[in-house]
């Protein structure tokens, strides 16, 4: 019901986190060998703030040559939003001409739980840096992502325990002609996830974002409706990956992806975390698996409780909290 690893990578590099205050910069990695992670907060950065961090950063490698940041802690994420990290990023900008992946709100649960972050419009960073070609945000709690053009951008990620309609809405509504790579996780309503399926109609249709190959609709409680909405998306005839995993998709879901179009062309079948019965994951084996495509069924903690009141279990979503 949490993250709990920090991202390992970005980009295709290793992240790694920039030393606090007193923790030495003498063997520090090439500039553009890593990831690098900033994180703030009481017990690692000895009091330093996230843009005195930052600061001293830009004074100690050579930023001209950095291709991918990542911001952890920038504070009290449940209580200071990513405003200011934002505004700073964006006013180095010039510092950075070979920058290529941002991530913002790289958290764990211990440090704040993912419905707590507090996110901000991130979208300036999309249009600060307009040769940024992976970015991602955790965190749905005051996210904004306004409708953006952005020319280069073939990688958008967006981790949430409760994604907002709007939020789904301005990506939908997006000019994003390269993108080749979008991951949404959904959440619940209870965080905020109150995006329907019509919301999802853009990444459907196939008539915007003209090179997805790879689409990630999960962390999901209407997992079951977006899948009944995708077995008959024509998206689905150019995805190398579909990925429903991680939300509350049950029998009725998978059934009508053996039922909609053909998805034997996918390279993987992403439906880990889920609620299927034994028969519906044989059918799916032996419908897809036979024909060359990676089928993860993995349950992965997926977990019921009995409901008092009620004959239905109560089912969860992979990360809520």
């Amino acid at each position: 019901m949490t993250v709990n690893r920090h991202l390992d990578e970005l980009y295709g590099l290793r992240s790694h986190t920039f030393p606090a205050l007193d923790g030495g910069t003498g063997n520090l990695p090439a500039p553009d060998a890593v990831a690098w992670r900033f994180n703030t907060n009481h017990f690692y950065s000895n009091g330093e703030d996230w843009n005195s961090l930052f600061a001293r950063f830009c004074d100690t490698v050579d930023t001209t040559r950095v291709k991918a940041l990542i911001v952890g802690q920038w504070g009290d994420a449940s209580s200071d939003d990513s405003a200011e990290a934002v505004k700073t990023l964006v006013a180095a900008r010039d510092s950075f001409p070979a920058l290529r992946a941002v991530f913002i709100g790289d958290m764990v649960g211990e440090e704040c739980e993912i419905s707590w972050i507090r996110q901000t419009d991130v979208t300036p960073l999309l249009t600060g840096f307009p040769e940024l070609e992976e970015f991602g945000v955790r965190g749905g709690s005051g996210l904004e992502f306004p409708a953006t053009s952005h020319r280069a951008l073939r990688k958008l990620v967006i981790q949430t325990g409760g994604l907002s309609a709007e939020v789904v809405r301005g990506v939908g509504a997006g000019d994003l002609p390269a993108l080749e790579h979008l991951d949404l996780w959904l959440g619940t309503d209870e965080y905020g996830g109150d995006s329907e399926v019509a919301d999802l109609e853009p990444f459907l249709s196939g008539a915007r974002l003209p090179r997805l190959r790879h689409l990630a609709l999960r962390n999901s409680e209407i997992q079951d409706e977006i899948a009944v909405a995708v077995a008959a998306a024509p998206v689905v005839a150019r995805l190398e990956v579909l990925d429903l995993s991680m939300g509350i998709l049950t029998d009725e879901g998978a059934a009508a992806l053996l039922a909609g179009q053909p998805l034997t062309h996918l390279k993987k079948l992403d439906l880990h975390h889920n609620y299927l019965t034994e028969p519906l994951m044989d059918r799916l084996l032996q419908t897809l698996g036979a024909a060359g495509v990676e089928v993860d069924l993995d349950h992965d903690g997926a977990e019921e409780d009995e409901d008092e009141d009620d004959d239905e279990p109560f089912r969860y979503i992979a990360v809520a909290e």
